[in-house]
């Protein structure tokens, strides 16, 4: 089951209030809070694209730009060794580090998207 919304470039997701009965989510990838609901799916995409376009619209009106969500910028913290042993893996191949990296995780996706897990 899918439980992302997408429009426009943006992701929101999507969660049920057992107390409340509704639906609910927010903008996922950036800093702002934009949140949505529905009483239905249908009510909670409807909504979750109005605040699409009212974030941009209140952005251009503002002359400000809009957020963008997942730029490709990641700060991670890993243990001294794991970053030592990464770092020279790159130097022995070539590469620099942010390549090792990207690699790495493209292909844990790319497993975890095949449905295998292994990596």
């Amino acid at each position: 089951m899918n439980n992302l919304l997408s429009y426009r470039g943006y992701q929101g997701n999507v969660v049920y209030s057992e107390e409340d009965h509704c639906l609910f989510g927010k903008v996922i990838g950036i800093k702002s809070l934009l949140s949505y609901e529905g009483d239905s799916v249908q009510e909670l995409e409807q909504d979750f694209k109005n605040v699409i376009d009212e974030y941009l619209m209140d952005c251009k009106e503002r002359n400000v730009e809009p957020e963008q969500p997942y730029q490709g910028i990641v700060n991670v913290r890993i243990s001294p060794e794991l970053h030592r042993r990464a770092a020279l893996y790159a130097m022995e191949h070539g590469k620099s580090l942010n390549v090792v990296v990207e690699e790495a995780i493209g292909n844990m996706v790319s497993c975890s998207e095949c449905g295998s897990g292994n990596f």
